[in-house]
C-alpha cells in the first residue's frame, strides 16, 4: 500500500515538474525588428481592407487604398463593373510570400471567391494567384497588380 502511494505521488510530482518546465519556456518574445514587423502588419491589414471593401462593394474604400495611377483607375472601373453585375461577392486571400524592398512590398497571394448574381442560388466559383504591389512605409497604398487576380470577374464571364 505504501509503495503505491509513493509511486503515485512521484508521478504527480514528475507531471508538475514537466508542466512547470513547459510553461516557463512558452514566453512570447518581442519581434527582433519592431519597425519591420509593424510595417508587415500594416500591409496585411491593407490586404484585409482590400478584401473587405471588395466583398462589401465599397468603391470609396477601394479608392482610398490605391495610388492615383492610370492602371489602378482602370482597375477601379473593372471592379465597379463587378459590383454592378453581382449581388453577392465572397473573396478570400491567402498570403503566400511577401518581399519588402525599400518603399515597395510585393505580395504574392492565392485567392478564391464566389460571385453570385441576383436570384442565383449557386454563384460562379473561381480561384487563382496574383501579385499585389504596395507602396509606402507608414501609409500603405496599392501601387500595382500583376497576375491572375479576382477583380474583373464580370468581364471574364462575358468572354466565356
Amino acid at each position: 500500500m505504501r509503495v503505491t502511494k509513493t509511486c503515485s505521488s512521484m508521478v504527480v510530482w514528475v507531471i508538475l515538474c514537466v508542466l512547470v518546465l513547459f510553461f516557463s519556456g512558452c514566453k512570447s518574445k518581442p519581434p527582433q525588428y519592431p519597425e519591420d514587423h509593424a510595417r508587415f502588419e500594416r500591409i496585411v491589414a491593407a490586404i484585409d481592407h482590400l478584401r473587405d471593401a471588395y466583398r462589401e462593394k465599397d468603391a470609396d474604400a477601394l479608392r482610398e487604398l490605391m495610388l492615383p495611377l492610370e492602371g489602378l483607375e482602370r482597375l477601379q472601373r473593372t471592379i465597379k463593373s463587378d459590383f454592378e453585375t453581382y449581388a453577392k461577392i465572397h473573396l478570400d486571400f491567402t498570403i503566400e510570400r511577401m518581399m519588402i524592398n525599400s518603399g515597395r512590398a510585393t505580395v504574392n497571394v492565392r485567392w478564391e471567391g464566389e460571385w453570385q448574381r441576383q436570384g442565383q442560388i449557386v454563384g460562379k466559383t473561381e480561384q487563382g494567384h496574383g501579385v499585389l504591389i504596395w507602396s509606402g512605409k507608414q501609409v500603405i497604398l496599392l501601387a500595382d497588380i500583376d497576375g491572375d487576380l479576382p477583380f474583373g470577374m464580370a468581364a471574364r464571364e462575358s468572354l466565356s
